[in-house]
């Protein structure tokens, strides 16, 4: 008897979409976690990207529980004094709908090149309308 390792290049990869409205925010992003590191699947490994596509449509309309809408806060720094910004939740939808599912996400895979490599699979768009229709309903674009 003989174990069969995997390798990158037997990885079957699909699409999924997944729409994101009325859906509360932490659990849309936990679920697109999974899929994109491919622990959905029988042959996960940790040390390789068997994770699939995901298309997420409508993130201008995802919900937070609570009164995260008013809390919950984006930082960031320029690098020069004075250079700190901070936008709260409601602005950010608003203005970035996309940049929000993006954090949420970013923040539940790996701190390494791996993780750099399964966010790139990641496609989000803030209304119904995407570029990867063919994809999805399996066609060969």
């Amino acid at each position: 008897m003989s174990t069969s390792s995997l390798s990158a290049k037997n990885i079957q990869r699909k699409w999924h979409l997944i729409d994101a409205k009325d859906q509360v925010l932490g659990r849309l992003a936990s679920d697109v976690a999974k899929i994109l590191m491919g622990k959905n699947k029988p042959i996960f490994v940790p040390y390789l990207d068997t994770g699939d596509f995901v298309v997420v449509t409508n993130a201008s309309q995802v919900k937070v529980s609570g009164k995260k809408s008013q809390t919950k806060r984006y930082v960031g720094h320029s690098g020069y004094p004075g250079g700190l910004r901070v936008e709260i939740f409601d602005k950010m939808i608003k203005r970035k709908p996309e940049y929000v599912i993006e954090h949420a996400v970013l923040g539940m895979l790996p701190r390494n090149k791996l993780g750099k490599q399964m966010i790139k699979k990641l496609k989000v768009f803030a209304g119904e309308e995407h570029p990867y229709k063919l994809r999805i309903e399996g066609g060969s674009k």
